[in-house]
């Protein structure tokens, strides 16, 4: 297996200012930047920059998108886990698959990106099939984030924080929760994704209890309709 298949080529980059966090995990994402663009003060002090960080919550909230904006507000390269590639039959090369990514995000001192995380870090007492062998997976992903260099930084999310194992739990010195977004945050979302729009495709039914993707998907495809009604509209009438 080549390193290159080990990785997610995703070049599409996020801004922080065009994310929505309710104001807890605002602050926490904000405070992981200022630190670690401080850390050469912080260190002076013998102050730890955190550079182990769990993303959790809901699907669709933005774990993802916030992953890409850290590295993008702090100037560094993105390498995604290719999950797909990396989980293999073969007794300890699930492992090894996993080592060769840390290693490579070791070296370019990268914002390295696990999601799915719980799949790779399961709770030893759910994987009936193969105990062993997940206890093993389990004691490499321990070490390698034990010794994850401190220029380096490491993000992980799961939408399932209880299938993760305790002992890998304790590893991330920051743990920052994603949770679905209230009506007026939603508002304000639709508002930003429409803002890009004329106002005569922009009269949509907005939904609400769903996710930032949902909204997102929602908004696309109501905007279309619309758009499409208008110049088949438009067409016919020449027509006439």
């Amino acid at each position: 297996m080549y390193i290159s298949d080990l990785i997610i080529k995703d070049k599409e980059q996020a801004d922080l200012s065009d994310l929505f966090f309710d104001e807890p995990t605002k602050k926490a994402v904000n405070q992981l930047i200022r630190e670690y663009k401080l850390a050469p003060e912080l260190l002076q002090y013998d102050l730890p920059v955190n550079n182990k960080i769990l993303l959790y919550g809901n699907s669709g909230c933005g774990k993802t998108a916030t992953a890409k904006a850290i590295a993008n507000a702090l100037g560094k390269d993105l390498l995604v886990l290719n999950l797909s590639n990396v989980i293999c039959a073969k007794m300890g090369e699930t492992a090894q698959n996993i080592k060769m990514v840390f290693d490579k995000a070791s070296r370019e001192k990268s914002l390295l990106f696990l999601d799915e995380f719980d799949q790779i870090a399961k709770l030893r007492s759910l994987d009936d099939k193969d105990v062993g062998e997940m206890r093993r997976l389990v004691t490499s992903i321990i070490q390698l984030i034990d010794y994850y260099p401190a220029d380096a930084l490491l993000i992980c999310a799961t939408n399932h924080l209880d299938f993760i194992d305790p002992a890998i739990l304790r590893r991330f010195q920051l743990k920052i929760a994603f949770t679905m977004p209230d009506e007026i945050t939603l508002d304000l979302y639709y508002d930003g994704l429409l803002k890009r729009y004329p106002e005569k495709i922009t009269a949509i039914i907005r939904k609400y209890e769903i996710s930032f993707a949902e909204a997102r998907d929602h908004t696309l495809n109501a905007v279309k309709e619309l758009l499409i009604s208008r110049i088949e509209n438009s067409t016919e009438s020449a027509q006439i």
